[in-house]
């Protein structure tokens, strides 16, 4: 399994190619275009697996992803898959070595067959304080993983503690863990000085954030767009 990134940071996709019998899962609508000796199947299941997808794809749901996964598998060698993100912004892999990658919702992109993806539990507080979902996806197992930021991408390896904005969260390694904090010295500079609420990380591991915050794109855009007229 191989893969070719193209395109800038504003607007990437990947290239992913398959030897025969090789299966990768991607999100749902994540397809550009694929050779035909690629086959694709839709299931809630996760690839090989016999049961436990209705479940675990409602999971998926809570956490801002599809209830479905295609797996896409190659019956000849140097067979090509291309994916591209929903968001404008770039893709980047992360490879699994029996650890857990955390990535926030609508950032999952794909996954190989020994990666086990599921949802994992952020907490009311942290969720509510920090304007992140209470849900994120859960990566874990053997394998490489695709996910897409909004804008570009840069990571941090912290060593102790890390502060970053919530809406710039894109995935992390679970040997971290993280709290909402406010974003300058006191309240009142949060709060007056725009930056608010935003999420303290602490521990060891690789931490991946975004450019751009989706939320902020909303709330300068909404006011702008006209009623739509039924």
């Amino acid at each position: 399994m191989d893969f070719q990134f193209a395109g800038s940071n504003a607007g990437k996709a990947v290239t992913v190619t398959l030897d025969a019998g090789e299966v990768f899962t991607a999100e749902v609508g994540a397809m550009i275009a694929m050779d035909t000796s690629i086959t694709v199947e839709t299931t809630s299941r996760q690839a090989g697996k016999s049961g436990g997808g209705i479940l675990k794809g409602l999971r998926r749901m809570f956490s801002g992803e599809n209830f479905f996964l295609n797996h896409f598998t190659s019956h000849q060698n140097g067979s090509k898959l291309i994916l591209g993100p929903k968001l404008v912004g770039e893709v980047d892999m992360h490879t699994l070595e029996g650890h857990s990658l955390i990535i926030q919702g609508s950032s999952w992109l794909g996954s190989g067959a020994g990666v086990e993806i599921d949802t994992t539990w952020a907490g009311f507080g942290n969720a509510l304080l920090s304007g992140e979902g209470i849900f994120w996806v859960r990566c874990s197992g053997i394998g490489p993983v695709l996910f897409n930021a909004f804008g570009a991408m840069y990571s941090i390896q912290v060593d102790g503690e890390y502060v970053v904005d919530s809406g710039h969260i894109v995935a992390f390694e679970d040997t971290l863990q993280f709290e909402p904090t406010k974003a300058a010295d006191s309240w009142a500079s949060s709060i007056f000085g725009g930056e608010g609420l935003a999420s303290r990380f602490k521990g060891h591991g690789r931490l991946i954030c975004q450019t751009h915050n989706p939320r902020n794109l909303g709330t300068a855009l909404g006011p702008k767009l006209k009623p739509r007229s039924n």
